[in-house]
């Protein structure tokens, strides 16, 4: 080692992604040093998915109970105290961090406490000390964005939500995307009169729109009241508790108000601007396919980046970052074909190209399914799973697989192997099914249900 250096690879920030970076950094021989200001973990495990769907599965008790009656259990049912929920939510994300904390020093990873910025070429600072490395890798994720109209700085984010020890009693939800929908759907499980507002005309901009009308109805069919289709002027605190005037003049009410307008890119205090690390419009940092920033020797990875904001996303980038940069084997992360998934009820799974996306690029097929899940319609329940493939009209290739139902992201995952491999359509009808199952309906559906022409440039969808 230089004797110039401390360290072969600084990272800024333990969330999944710098935590898996330094990890694998590590494992190839680097000497490596991961800085944070909070809680090991990162938003994922301490503020984001894990407690999130954690609150998911109790809110799905709800319906559980009522299913249960219909087959045949009597006394189901119980009353919902949160505030156990969230003492036993603290402990399981305190158990979790110990992991955390575990892999980095079984991993042989130095850890320090404290708000690092970049002090110059190679340099860090952090709690007045200034250390060095050829490598610094910057992974300190996003923020909840609270400046989209006056006032929103009074509501609580995604960050306070999961603290609550009580139900509201209404619940007013701005936004329209994925911790929106997942938060209106989960308080409104757990008792509280929810409205989601939000400026378009449907939730989850960007994903295919047939799975947002249906997530629209399905969200109304459980109880979510929805004000779309205009934006916000302000939000004010009242003695019942808040009130947002819209732009068209109306004005909701609820005791609590959740902004989900969005995240931004965390930047703060990180001296990008003294380091010439340059970003783009919304703050994110500036990389090539290969995470490096503009400047040499850094790199960023992971929601700071705004590529795909997805945790495994992250941890792939953080580990391609660690496997080009210190193993034998430079390795690339393909942002193509990513899988998500929406922890509503039902909840969404997702992967590929959307029908708009796909008809812009040449004819296309779409096979679809809707039908009533064998195990809420022997009760009597009219929830509805929805399943949706597009397929390249000329070369039969799956271009993109969408769910709305019970199991969707389960279902998803396993199904996005299949067009990480390029499937056609031909493997999925060769594809013997597995029955009684929901998942076969995506090897049964032979005809499309359309066939469409590619889009001509510039003509709207």
């Amino acid at each position: 080692m230089d004797m110039d250096k401390d360290y072969d690879l600084i990272t800024i920030g333990a969330g999944s992604g710098g935590v898996a970076a330094s990890r694998r950094a590590a494992a190839h021989g680097a000497k490596v040093l991961v800085i944070e200001g909070d809680r090991v973990g990162g938003t994922c495990v301490i503020r984001g998915c894990v407690p999130k769907k954690l609150m998911m599965y109790a809110a799905g008790f709800s319906q559980a109970f009522e299913e249960a009656r219909g087959y045949g259990w009597r006394d189901a049912g119980g009353r919902f105290e949160m505030s156990d929920w969230a003492a036993a939510k603290a402990a399981e994300i305190d158990r979790l961090e110990g992991i955390y904390r575990n892999l980095l020093s079984g991993s042989g990873v130095e850890r320090r406490a404290g708000w690092a910025r970049l002090k110059g070429p190679g340099e860090v600072e952090v709690n007045g000390e200034v250390l060095r490395a050829p490598r610094i890798l910057l992974a300190t994720g996003g923020r909840p964005a609270a400046d989209a109209f006056p006032g929103l700085e009074l509501a609580m984010t995604s960050n306070e939500v999961l603290d609550l020890t009580t139900v509201p009693e209404s619940l007013l939800v701005i936004g329209g995307g994925f911790i929106a929908v997942e938060f209106a759907s989960i308080l409104a499980g757990l008792g509280a009169r929810v409205t989601l507002a939000f400026r378009d005309v449907l939730p989850l901009r960007g994903f295919d729109a047939d799975l947002r009308r249906r997530l629209a109805d399905a969200l109304a069919a459980r109880g979510v009241a929805i004000a779309s289709g205009a934006g916000f002027a302000s939000l004010r605190k009242v003695a019942s508790g808040f009130e947002v005037e819209r732009l068209d003049g109306s004005v909701l009410a609820a005791a609590a108000v959740l902004n989900a307008t969005g995240r931004r890119p965390n930047t703060a205090g990180l001296g990008l601007d003294r380091a010439g690390v340059a970003t783009d419009r919304f703050g994110a940092v500036v990389v090539d396919h290969d995470s490096r920033s503009t400047v040499p020797g850094i790199w960023a990875i992971g929601d700071l980046t705004n590529r795909r904001n997805l945790t495994p996303v992250a941890i792939a980038e953080g580990r391609a970052f660690a496997d080009t940069e210190f193993g034998a084997s430079p390795a690339r992360v393909d942002h193509r074909v990513v899988a998500a998934a929406v922890f509503t009820d039902p909840p969404i799974g997702t992967v590929g190209l959307t029908e708009s996306q796909a008809v812009e690029l040449g004819p296309v097929d779409v096979y679809e399914s809707e039908f009533r899940p064998m195990k809420t319609a022997f009760v009597g329940g009219q929830q509805r799973s929805y399943m949706k493939l597009i397929a390249d009209g000329l070369s039969g290739r799956v271009l993109g697989v969408h769910m709305l139902g019970p199991d969707a992201p389960e279902i998803v995952q396993s199904l996005s192997v299949a067009l990480t491999c390029g499937a056609s359509k031909r493997d999925f009808d060769r594809t013997i099914a597995v029955h009684p199952t929901a998942a076969e309906e995506f090897v049964l559906m032979r005809e499309p249900s359309r066939r469409l022409p590619a889009r001509e440039p510039g003509r709207a969808a």
